[in-house]
């Protein structure tokens, strides 16, 4: 199917900024060896409005949710400066295996790229919005779901995903970090098939022209709502 085919959903749009609700499965950017079949929001947006876009910030491929562009260069430029000084905050959610604390909490817990690489700093503030205990799941080991709320400041490697593994509460869906064997048997009981459960739900940072706050939010995913249908 052509990329044309399916446009993508777009949460906010001016004369300098457009920010859209990534599906799963779509790169940011062209990656560095293309495969037969990828989808790249970034090609996908500029042919959707019919002008370039520069992307501001990345999220990893299986993530959803809000994705911001600048229309121009000078635009991304002033972007990009707001983004290395942590003038713009991310708010994630995360459907994850297990019972969250119930108080919020952080991990800074540092994180190494890989293994030729120096641990760097990294911190995450968490706290659990929801817990429940499906039905589909009680006859496993673990039987509860946990909603939480994760907030990175600083950008790090899968910092979300690998802070969470760490607190023992692996995202749903996430094969990479909680295991082939969860994932799947995880997926077909909620139904959530091969997702990973985790959204960038809301983008909040000051507009480079006019100076106004702008929240940016994605509507609840709705893998999200298979899990904690009382979102709806």
């Amino acid at each position: 199917m052509d990329n044309t085919d399916s446009p993508l959903p777009i949460l906010y749009q001016d004369e300098w900024l457009v920010a859209i609700d990534k599906p799963a499965g779509h790169l940011v950017h062209p990656a560095e060896t293309p495969a037969d079949g990828d989808r790249v929001a970034m090609k996908i947006l500029r042919d959707q409005i019919g002008q370039r876009v520069h992307p501001i910030h990345r999220i990893d491929r299986p993530t959803t949710g809000v994705l911001l562009f600048g229309l121009d260069r000078k635009i991304a430029h002033l972007l990009h400066q707001a983004l290395q000084r942590r003038e713009m905050q991310k708010t994630y959610w995360a459907v994850v295996y297990g019972l969250a604390p119930s108080e919020p909490w952080q991990c800074r817990e540092p994180i190494q790229k890989t293994s030729q690489e120096p641990a760097r700093d990294a911190r995450t503030s968490f706290k659990r919005l929801d817990a429940r205990d499906p039905e589909c799941l009680q006859s496993q080991a673990t039987t509860t779901l946990s909603l939480v709320e994760a907030i990175p400041h600083t950008g790090r490697y899968h910092q979300i995903r690998r802070h969470l593994l760490h607190a023992a509460l692996p995202i749903v869906g996430d094969y990479r970090y909680a295991g082939i064997e969860t994932s799947d048997l995880l997926g077909k009981s909620l139904g959530t098939g091969t997702r990973m459960l985790l959204q960038a739900k809301t983008l909040t940072l000051t507009h480079p022209v006019h100076g106004k706050e702008l929240v940016i939010e994605a509507p609840v995913d709705p893998c999200f709502l298979r899990c904690f249908p009382t979102l709806d």
